[in-house]
Order: structure tokens, then sequence, then C-alpha cells
């Protein structure tokens, strides 16, 4: 199978697109030909050598998520055939265009979907969901803050809140990021190089705050995150792109009893991991079908464009998911 292999630790001109050996499906694993695959920013940590895998996944070959067509299943697989379009969360391996999955961590492409479109769901909607509802528990009429709205997180977190009915804040770069969340559901939108966002959450909120926070950005964030929080505010943390090293004011979280969630979905369990899955699917996946929920695409790449793929990320500029073409057609 092909496959974007990391031949050493470094800049993207690290990657070469390289004949690699099939994987073999369990027993209750599907063999998936990979039709998209998306960049995540874990991609690049691993790409440099930052961000080991878990035990049993190549680390040499990227990827958390894909879309693409059940070609094979073991003998236990019951709830997929050959044939079937699907969808899923990886452990790694999603650069390549042959994956094995276990049957609970795959997902149904909405009807109508392109496997580009398919494949940026999983890791943003699935690390959003987790950290919105299940680590928050984010209720309908809440207000709720995103950090990088224009991030393929911050696109699946701003739609979840508002199809929920939460108010919707966020943060971004630039005024024209804004303006697509906008599009969205976000309500109040922040551009961190012209104001504030503590400021502007204080003036918006009556100086309340907001319930729920969803923070990529760590240790810069943290004083004003905790200042914007309403009493008994819930933070979630999945991303510390700012750093993670911070001197912390304990008197802060206790005078407004506030409760702060550090997450990561790829060193979960397979247990951990398809409960998720499951649940997503549930609560979440119909509202694909109907058009309530959409998957942002900013760009699409072929596989062998992957170095390209990967400077358009490192550059910041793109609103929502990057997506690499990955099928080749045998």
């Amino acid at each position: 199978m092909r496959a974007a292999v990391v031949t050493g630790p470094g800049g993207p001109e690290v990657f070469a697109v390289q004949e690699i050996e099939d994987p073999q499906p369990g027993p209750e694993e599907a063999l998936v030909a990979v039709e998209a695959t998306a960049l995540n920013r874990a991609d690049l940590l691993q790409r440099r050598g930052r961000y080991p895998v878990p035990v049993g996944i190549r680390g040499d070959v990227p990827g958390l998520e894909m879309a693409g067509t059940v070609i094979e299943t073991g003998e236990r697989v019951t709830a997929f055939k050959p044939g079937d379009q699907v969808m899923a969360l990886l452990g790694g391996g999603g650069y390549a265009s042959r994956v094995a999955v276990h049957e609970r961590m795959l997902m149904p492409v909405p009807e109508g979907m392109t496997f580009e479109q398919a494949a940026s769901i999983p890791e943003v909607f699935l690390t959003a969901f987790d950290a919105m509802f299940l680590q928050c528990g984010l209720q309908p009429g809440e207000r709720f803050l995103v950090h990088a709205a224009g991030s393929g997180v911050g696109t699946a977190a701003v739609q979840m809140a508002s199809v929920v009915g939460c108010e919707t804040f966020g943060t971004a770069g630039s005024d024209e990021k804004l303006a697509k969340a906008a599009e969205l559901g976000l309500d109040v939108g922040v551009n961190y190089h012209d104001a504030d966002f503590a400021e502007v959450i204080a003036e918006r909120t009556g100086g309340r705050g907001v319930d729920v926070i969803l923070d990529v950005i760590g240790a810069e964030y943290w004083a004003r995150n905790l200042q914007s929080l309403a009493p008994r505010g819930r933070m979630v943390i999945v991303g510390t792109m700012s750093g993670s090293k911070l001197e912390v004011d304990l008197g802060a979280l206790m005078g407004k009893r506030l409760r702060v969630h550090g997450t990561m979905l790829r060193s979960r369990s397979l247990e951990e991991k398809a409960t998720l899955t499951q649940e997503f699917a549930r609560r979440m996946l119909p509202l694909f079908a109907s058009g309530r929920l959409v998957p942002v695409i900013d760009a699409v790449y072929p596989l062998e464009e992957v170095a390209e793929a990967h400077r358009h990320m490192e550059a910041n500029a793109n609103f929502g998911k990057i997506v690499l073409q990955v099928g080749d057609g045998d």
C-alpha cells in the first residue's frame, strides 16, 4: 500500500510517499481502503519526533482519522461489511491507503457526503464533543467560549454549541475567520490582535462570564480564561499552542469554584475511545445527514503534496480542515 512516511524527525521535507506492507485485520477489525484523511496539529508534532505514538502503532505514518471503504472484515465483525463507506478516529496510520480498524471505532459516512468531508469529522468533532459535553457537561442556554474558532476543533465546537442552544463566543486572529465562524453559529467573535477577549466577555455578559471554555492555547490564556469564567464555570484544555508551563493562582479557582479539565484522545484505551465514538454517533451523527452540522474544509491536497499541506497548517492560515486525498484506485 502507499503511505506518506516520515523518514526522520524534521520539517515537511522529511515526508516520502512509499510502498509499505498492508496491515492485517484482527478478528474484530475491518480492513479499510482509505480514500481521504485530514491533518491535525498532533501530526506536526509527530513529524518532528515530539509526539509518541501508542503501543502497536507505526511511528512513521501519521494520520488520526480517515474515511474510506471496507474491503475485508474479521470473522467476529458484525456491524459492517465489504463495500460499506466508513469513517473513524485512528491511533495513527491515516496517511496510508489501508488501515485496520476495530469495528466499534467505525461510523458510517453520512448520506450524500464525500470522503473528503467525512475524513474531516472524526478527530475534531469527537475531540470537541468529548471536551464540551462529556468533560464539561455543557447545557443548552449556557455561554460557551472556544479559542481558535477558525481551527478544525473550533469550527466543530462552534457548530455543536450553537445547535444545542448555547450563546457562543470565539477568538481568532483575523476578521475574515470570525466572519466565517459567524456563518457557523458564532455569536460574539474577538480578533485577538485588536481586543482582549476577557474584556469583551465581561462587557457582553455584564461581568458574569461564560460557563464553559474550550482552550487550545494554554499558558498564555490561563489567567484571562479564569477571569472569563462565571462562578462554577468549567474549562477544558485540549492543546497548549502557547506553552504548558505557568504559575497558578489557586485562589482564582477556589473563589469561583471553578473546574479545569485536561484531555487527550490518542492515549486512551480502545474501550474509552469506542464508547466515545458510539455516544457521538448516537447524539450527533444524525445532525450531519440533516445538514445542521457540516464538516468545514479549507484545502484538499493529493497525498504526494503532503509536505505542502503541512506547510499550509504551520502557516496558521487555514479555516477548518486540511484534507489529504489518499485513495490509489486499487
